[in-house]
């Protein structure tokens, strides 16, 4: 308005004294002038600029240069308030909405309807694998919405994403959080060119209760393990910077308590003692925090009486408040409006009230927020500075990742993308180095060379999808090298195999078994492989028994009458049961759910090629009824009674124990000293030694214990491990280095570390030193 009449007053100013092309002429100056004058005043736009540039082109690039959060060269903190304050209510609220994409692969997840994707929305669940639909997504987004603000595309990527690396449970047993890190990194990758920003990953929810099927999602029953190898994830998936080409965002979960569910039922109440979760479920997520992970997921429990999708303690007094995590929380499918049936919202406004308030700033799937958090702000129950939190939080990981720089990717052809030589060698080398030897009575294995024919038996041998374990992301059956076919490559030309299935994983149907007799009878020895299907594990996946169904422990009887002696591989997603399986087998292996590249490394540590390094993350009862046990418990008032009468108290395997086909000498710990003051190291040293005649990885385990103190404490405490190759007759040394506050000091209630002289021991394979620590 103002330009205008401005031309109005030149124009009757000048007309007395210009007529015909000199007026035209003066006024299209003075037109030209003007819009010189507002670019300069308006967007600073340099004089030589405005010498070389049209109108045109002058109003375009200061329309361009006004939109900062566009401008990938101003901070991002900057780019963010300019954006938000161009947003509607709408579009903000959209941001903090998730939907999906393609085809369900969880049934515990079903949508009630499909929805087109709105180019304003926040966030896909994208279960494609396709870029090229990724990238026309993107488009809608960037080109068709007002702002052009890019969708984040996340997904189960658990344990690989089409190259499928072994369950975490697993990985944990490995000890090598630097090849896990790697594992995570190739996930990144194959899921970054897949279409894939964000995975729900990594798991580190403390599990002591195998029943609980969610077991195999994380690293076992130890808080220093979770949160070593869930740093590992979080590095290899978010690599240095998360703008890197191959870099996604990691998403701590399922924050927090989850695996408390009572009685291993999945989505139940979990009664979580402030101690207890400042002392075992706090300190993997906090790791994982101070690691960098950009997001955590709340969980379904119910934590003491306030649900962890609604619990403002957890979410926003410690996540924000206390650890000043700057990221987003998104909540689990459909948890906030599992607030209703929990008893804790009346109805789905309310639900959205109570969830977002605490904390949640991302609804998954099921609509609350798009649907309620309009209305809470009109009746001001809600602020629109709490809003703007939240979409903050979102925006500022949009702008890490370089989505609104960056937001497509490329599309290459899926030889280009999985499958890769690098991406294989990791595969093969996590399931080697993750696999447990449980037994080995009288050197059964590495099986003879003078074997003829092995009985390869059982449900597992030539199985390519229960191997891969659950949450397979988009793994390929085809692509799975089986049990059989890792035996083929490793022993063809040298000993026949003899396959017979002999039964179902699960059923009645014996007529396998005649069949798997005579293979046995023929044989020199019997290879039974059995376990577990992937469903029977994972999410909603709680068993009340961790025995073998009925089938499979009758098929061994059966092959146990031929006399042949029986190396049993169990796969499986927790800690099995194994009653007189363990006692009547010569050798157990545990090969967990080892991904696409489990048949070589099974067959390679039967024929002896390789030397078996893993080590249990977590404890195998005797019995179901043992549970919970797990090592690091707490003391008990009478040492010496309170166990079972009918069965022994002791598991039948600890958390770190596993066997190697060479033996290990420790020599005696020495330390730096005897008595440390609270602010000096102490260094505790080992020297290991490779007494046998093979190459071997050894992992050193250090723990603590503290017998006397204001809270009492577990009666050992890993708190550093390290894992080393010996050659055969090889001496290293291996150090831990105690730093008193880190290593030594304990919460309260309230979170708050106690650090108190006295006594303690440091533990390592059976050895005890005591050390003083004075005021």
């Amino acid at each position: 308005m103002y330009r205008k009449s401005l031309f109005k007053n030149i124009w009757r100013t000048t007309s007395p004294f210009c007529s015909g092309q000199n007026r035209y002429s003066f006024i299209k100056a003075l037109k030209y002038a003007s819009f010189l004058i507002a670019a300069v005043s308006t967007f600073s736009v340099s004089y030589r600029q405005i010498n070389v540039q049209t109108p045109k082109k002058i109003q375009e690039s200061a329309k361009r240069s006004a939109l900062v959060y566009k401008n990938k060269n101003i901070p991002i903190n900057q780019r963010i308030e300019d954006l938000l304050r161009r947003m509607t209510i709408e579009e903000k609220i959209l941001q903090m909405t998730q939907w999906t994409y393609g085809k369900n692969a969880n049934a515990n997840n079903i949508e009630a309807s499909k929805k087109a994707v709105r180019p304003e929305i926040g966030s896909l669940i994208y279960r494609s694998v396709n870029p090229v639909y990724r990238n026309e997504i993107m488009r809608k987004a960037m080109e068709q919405s007002r702002l052009g603000i890019p969708i984040l595309m996340g997904f189960d990527v658990i344990h690989g994403f089409r190259t499928i690396y072994p369950i975490p449970l697993a990985q944990a047993c490995s000890w090598n959080p630097n090849l896990v890190a790697k594992a995570a990194a190739v996930a990144a990758k194959e899921s970054k060119l897949s279409g894939v920003d964000w995975t729900f990953s990594p798991m580190i929810d403390v599990a002591r209760d195998p029943r609980w099927g969610r077991v195999a999602e994380g690293y076992g029953e130890d808080p220093y393990t979770n949160a070593v190898f869930g740093v590992a994830s979080v590095k290899g998936y978010q690599g240095k910077n998360l703008s890197d080409t191959f870099s996604i965002a990691a998403c701590l979960k399922h924050y927090i308590g989850y695996s408390l569910s009572e009685g291993g039922r999945d989505y139940h109440y979990a009664d979580v003692s402030a101690q207890t979760l400042w002392d075992t479920f706090m300190p993997p997520y906090e790791a994982g925090v101070k690691a960098g992970a950009a997001t955590l997921m709340s969980a379904f429990n119910d934590i003491s009486g306030v649900p962890a999708s609604a619990n403002h303690f957890t979410l926003t007094d410690i996540l924000k408040q206390r650890w000043k995590h700057d990221g987003f929380v998104v909540s689990d499918w459909g948890s906030i409006e599992n607030l209703i049936p929990q008893g804790f919202a009346k109805d789905r406004k309310d639900a959205a009230l109570k969830s977002f308030t605490a904390g949640v700033e991302m609804d998954m799937v099921d609509n609350i927020y798009a649907d309620n958090l309009p209305l809470l702000l009109k009746e001001h129950r809600i602020s629109m500075k709490q809003v703007d939190d939240a979409v903050r939080r979102i925006l500022r990981l949009k702008f890490k990742l370089g989505l609104f720089d960056k937001p497509y990717v490329e599309e290459l052809p899926e030889k280009d993308r999985y499958y890769q030589p690098e991406s294989m060698a990791i595969a093969r080398k996590l399931a080697e180095e993750s696999m447990v030897l449980l037994k080995n009575d009288g050197q059964t294995l590495p099986i003879a060379h003078n074997i003829k024919q092995i009985a390869l038996i059982g449900p597992m041998v030539k199985d390519s999808i229960n191997i891969m374990g659950s949450w397979e992301g988009q793994g390929m059956p085809s692509s799975v090298e089986t049990i059989f076919d890792g035996f083929k490559k490793e022993f063809q030309g040298k000993t026949t195999l003899n396959f017979a299935k002999g039964c179902d994983f699960d059923g009645d149907d014996e007529s396998g078994f005649n069949e798997a007799s005579i293979a046995a009878k023929k044989s020199d020895i019997i290879v039974l492989c059995l376990g577990e299907m992937e469903k029977w594990s994972g999410e909603n996946a709680t068993r009340s028994t961790l025995a073998l169904p009925v089938i499979q422990q009758h098929l061994f009887s059966i092959l146990k009458q031929s006399g042949k002696p029986i190396i049993l591989i169990i796969s499986n997603g927790r800690p099995i049961e194994l009653g007189s399986l363990n006692r009547l087998s010569g050798a157990i292996l545990e090969i967990w759910q080892p991904g696409i590249a489990g048949g070589s490394a099974v067959a390679g540590i039967i024929s002896g090629r390789l030397n078996p390094s893993g080590k249990l993350a977590i404890t195998f009862p005797l019995t179901t009824g043992q549970i919970p046990t797990y090592y690091n418990m707490r003391q008990s008032a009478r040492p010496k009674l309170g166990g079972y009468q009918d069965i022994s108290s002791e598991p039948n395997y600890w958390f770190g124990h596993g066997l190697s086909y060479t033996t290990f000498s420790y020599s005696k710990i020495t330390l730096s000293d005897s008595i440390i003051s609270k602010n000096k190291n102490l260094i505790a040293r080992v020297e290991i030694t490779n007494t046998g005649l093979r190459d071997g990885k050894e992992t050193a385990m250090w723990f603590i214990s503290d017998p006397v103190a204001s809270v009492t404490r577990p009666v050992k405490e890993l708190k550093f491990f390290e894992k080393k190759n010996l050659k055969a007759g090889e001496k290293q040394t291996f150090q831990f280095e105690i730093d008193p506050i880190r290593d030594l000091s304990f919460p309260d209630a309230n979170g708050v570390r106690h650090l108190e002289s006295g006594e303690f021991y440091i533990m390592l394979n059976e050895q005890k030193v005591k050390f003083e620590l004075v005021d």
